[in-house]
């Protein structure tokens, strides 16, 4: 139990020193931005994949069960909501973990094994504000963004599976969608649900990475850690805010 209270608290100091760091001066800029880069746009792909896949397979099973109770054009409402209030934030958040979260554990990691943030303390380079600061901000920013990406798709992939294959009205389905979910109630809430779990996913990637063992078993370790605990995290911080928001 203690250990676990000094783990959080060692949480705490780490974002307060990340905080502390955040200047926003023109170099750091540029530093933020390459990262949105890297963690955010490329992440593009994958999360806009999954959500297809999430719509369609959303469509297909959601259709066979409102069918049985005579509700079939209901699918565009329990789409909207699903996506939104659930779904949407929670496994964007968590392929964000996967792929960006990840990556920015093993590149501190190596740079922890490598020596190069040694390097940057001696030439009187704050590590963290260099290294650190940029992918946390970088990840709060893009997980909000991934969020509408993610849903975007699952939306279109579920408008091609229940209209163009399942055969219900086009224009039925976006009435239904645009009726039943709330810009404040749904929409809003997705995005402050998506900006916790982005703000969580990176802390706890960056603070692994930044004080992972500097070997390669210590990077590896760091890199799963980054992955597990976000994912845990992520579903976490949603039983919270589930029961807070709605």
């Amino acid at each position: 139990m203690l250990e676990q209270l000094a783990s959080l608290g060692r949480f705490g100091l780490f974002l307060f020193r990340i905080l502390g760091t955040i200047t926003l001066t023109r170099g750091q800029f540029g530093d933020i931005v390459r990262q949105c880069y890297s963690v955010g746009a490329r992440s593009v792909p994958i999360v806009a994949v999954g959500g297809a896949f999430v719509g369609l397979v959303m469509s297909l099973q959601g259709y066979r069960t409102l069918e049985t109770f005579g509700a079939g054009n209901a699918l565009g409402t329990l789409l909207g909501l699903s996506l939104f209030r659930e779904l949407g934030p929670v496994l964007a958040a968590i392929l964000f973990c996967g792929r960006a979260g990840s990556a920015m554990a093993a590149e501190l990691g190596l740079m922890k094994a490598t020596d190069q943030i040694k390097a940057l303390s001696m030439m009187a380079i704050d590590p963290v504000g260099k290294v650190v600061a940029p992918r946390f901000i970088a990840g709060v920013i893009s997980v909000p963004l991934l969020t509408m990406v993610f849903c975007a798709f699952a939306i279109l992939g579920g408008y091609v599976q229940s209209v163009i294959v399942l055969g219900i009205d086009g224009g039925y389905f976006w009435g239904s969608l645009r009726n039943s979910v709330d810009l404040w109630e749904d929409f809003g809430q997705c995005l402050v649900k998506a900006s916790f779990f982005g703000f969580a996913c990176s802390l706890i990637a960056t603070h692994v990475g930044y004080h992972a063992e500097p070997t390669i078993e210590g990077t590896s370790v760091a890199t799963t850690r980054s992955v597990v605990h976000g994912s845990l995290m992520v579903l976490f911080l949603d039983f919270i805010l589930s029961a807070t928001l709605y």
